[in-house]
């Protein structure tokens, strides 16, 4: 997995010294919130949809769950994930390591509003053993985003 295209995207914003390596696995929700010790919710998930002509990634919370009725009526088609199998070809991650930092062209990029009540999030940065910790106005910057969205459910109390 590739920590070192996220280190290298990462630079322009002088974040890559922010990245965090663990000597365990961050590469589900659960593992990647033991990793940084934090609540589950604050791991900024990115989760790859085949479109008509690419791929959508979409930033959610960790505790946040896509909504296909919302996802449908924003994207006009039905949300279907990117197989593991393509992950690397299409986005440019494999799985557990998928982040929006520098993605394979044509990728568009969403920050679902699940994350806009944290400060801080934790989002991974290219493989199945990394993390960063930004703000919400730092995930804006690096990741080139194309808007807000609200597309998932489960996660307001």
């Amino acid at each position: 997995m590739s920590i070192e295209r996220a280190r290298e995207h990462l630079k322009k914003w002088n974040l890559d010294h922010k990245i965090m390596e663990f000597n365990v696995s961050s590469a589900t929700v659960e593992l990647a919130a033991l990793a940084v010790n934090c609540e589950p919710e604050r791991i900024a998930k990115s989760i790859a949809f085949k479109a008509d002509d690419g791929c959508i990634l979409i930033v959610t919370a960790g505790d946040a769950k896509i909504d296909s009725s919302k996802y449908k009526k924003r994207f006009k088609c039905k949300a279907k994930m990117v197989p593991p199998d393509e992950l690397l070809t299409l986005v440019g991650y494999e799985m557990g390591g998928v982040c929006p930092f520098g993605v394979n062209d044509g990728v568009e990029i969403y920050l679902d509003v699940s994350l806009k009540r944290f400060k801080t999030v934790f989002p991974a940065c290219g493989s199945n053993s990394s993390a960063i910790e930004m703000t919400i106005e730092e995930l804006e910057k690096c990741t080139g985003y194309r808007e807000w969205v609200d597309v998932c459910k489960n996660w307001q109390k």
